[in-house]
């Protein structure tokens, strides 16, 4: 897990679509945070938090893929 989070950290310093996704994401959680502290949320809060949640999702997903490309390419160079 140490390696994830290494590997992770070097993505978000050096490539600039998994820096943009990573702060997308964490702007997502956080309006899902204070939607969610809220006690009533109206029709269109309650759309967008669903909004939110597939955005967040979407985000993690194309990080996702960044990561098992980027473990791929440095499997492939330790084998060479």
């Amino acid at each position: 897990m140490a390696d994830r989070e290494a590997l992770i950290e070097r993505l978000a310093v050096e490539n600039d679509e998994f820096r943009k996704l990573r702060e997308e994401h964490q702007g997502y959680e956080h309006e899902l945070e204070e939607l969610n502290a809220r006690p009533f949320l109206s029709a269109d809060q309650q759309w967008r938090v669903s909004e939110l949640k597939k955005l967040k999702l979407m985000a993690k997903d194309r990080m996702e893929a960044i990561i098992r490309r980027a473990r791929q390419t440095s499997s492939s160079q330790a084998t060479a």
